[in-house]
């Protein structure tokens, strides 16, 4: 079988689709990732793929995974380059001639599926890893985006064969759209999983002494995003201004790359909140790892994800988490088992929050083992990876690539 995969960015392909890549190599299919050209390094990350996984026996042996470029504006609103992208998929649809489609992210899975029908694809599949601004919805402008793309998707999911939820709030948002025909084969996903393997459990940098003065007490907590408002950088930069005059050794980070377009948030804006409120911004890393091994407490007040695979990360490592109690996150972090949420875009809440850690820090270790084994339980990535083919009826290799991945 030739299945395509197709994303908005090499780098988030590589990070969240590796393992699921991987299974499908494993059983022999040939895979091609489309992704937009500019992230070299990355794109040789995912060609490795194809050679990652032994051949599974009762499968033949499939060619190397291709890299694909066709061109996208992730972010824009200028139906030129829209057309444009429908174009360039359209066309290489009726080049390579898949059997299945594998879209995710709000412009891949727009104009794939719709590219994908008209040239004829006879299995597609879409992922909604997350709303995005298009349904914040909060100003005239978004609510003229938020019918366009009510419209787009609802053309584009028009008789796929099924689609992808990472929680049940987006897909009640997508029923009450009038998105979703009556008829749809709606599946349920945990995310993209993580990694727990490579994500590895690593010990916690040392903890503070319960005789240790709050003021004096080095807890880090670690914000992992792109830099976009809807991530909840305003009230993460707000928290920590409030946290540090109370807890001067407490260390606040910041690590994601930047972003361009609405609702981004400069990287001028994020130098001021170095000075202003103590944080400190890492710039983005290909390996988030010894950034999170080096943090006490993962934070993410994001106002809405499909799955948070930064927490769940942080989790498979280990750490406890601090997010909102929104659609997402709350699906991955229990109040008082593994973690704190606080309330949507209300950074006193979530000064509260992470304040529990600063004046109890045995907590960390005790939640940050829960998450651990919440992450290998629930969230592996090999499981999720599983499930999916399943659902999309992909033959796949046996337990064995599993033992040896």
């Amino acid at each position: 079988m030739k299945i395509v995969v197709l994303g908005n960015q090499a780098r988030s392909v590589a990070n969240f689709w590796s393992v699921l890549m991987r299974r499908m190599r494993g059983a022999g299919h040939e895979v091609i990732c489309m992704v937009p050209a500019g992230d070299v390094p990355m794109e040789g990350r995912l060609a490795a793929l194809g050679a990652c996984p032994p051949d599974a026996p009762g499968f033949p042996k499939a060619p190397a995974l291709r890299i694909v470029n066709y061109p996208l504006d992730r972010k824009g609103l200028n139906p030129l380059w829209d057309a444009a992208t429908f174009a360039s998929l359209y066309k290489t649809f009726l080049l390579e001639k898949p059997d299945m489609l594998f879209a995710t992210t709000i412009k891949p899975v727009i104009y794939g599926c719709m590219a994908a029908k008209l040239a004829g694809v006879e299995h597609i599949y879409a992922t909604i890893t997350g709303l995005g601004y298009a349904f914040e919805a909060d100003s005239r402008f978004k609510r003229c985006v938020n019918k366009l793309s009510v419209s787009l998707y609802r053309n584009a999911l028009k008789n796929v064969e099924g689609v992808f939820f990472q929680n049940r709030d987006d897909l009640a948002i997508f029923r009450e759209s009038g998105i979703l025909a009556p008829q749809a084969r709606v599946l349920m996903a945990r995310g993209t999983g993580v990694d727990t393997r490579h994500f590895a459990e690593t010990p916690l940098p040392p903890l503070p002494g319960d005789d240790t003065p709050p003021e004096e007490r080095r807890i880090v907590f670690l914000l992992v995003a792109r830099l976009l408002e809807a991530k909840g950088l305003r009230e993460y930069a707000a928290a920590a201004r409030l946290l540090k005059s109370k807890y001067p050794a407490a260390e606040f980070r910041l690590l994601g790359p930047a972003e361009q377009g609405v609702g981004s948030v400069s990287e001028r804006l994020v130098r001021q909140w170095e000075e202003r409120c103590g944080i400190t911004y890492l710039g983005q890393a290909a390996d988030v790892r010894p950034h999170l091994a080096e943090a006490h407490v993962v934070v993410l007040p994001s106002w809405r994800e499909g799955t948070p695979t930064a927490i769940m990360e942080g989790m498979s490592m280990g750490r406890p988490a601090v997010v909102t109690d929104v659609p997402g996150c709350r699906e991955v972090v229990t109040e008082g088992v593994n973690g704190r949420l606080c309330r949507l875009r209300d950074a006193d809440s979530l000064a509260r929050s992470m304040e529990h850690f600063l004046l109890h820090p045995q907590d960390i270790a005790v939640m940050g083992q829960k998450g651990r084994q919440l992450a290998c339980e629930e969230f592996d990535a090999t499981v999720v990876a599983r499930r999916i083919l399943d659902d999309m009826r992909v033959p796949q290799p046996s337990a064995r690539l599993d033992e040896t991945r």
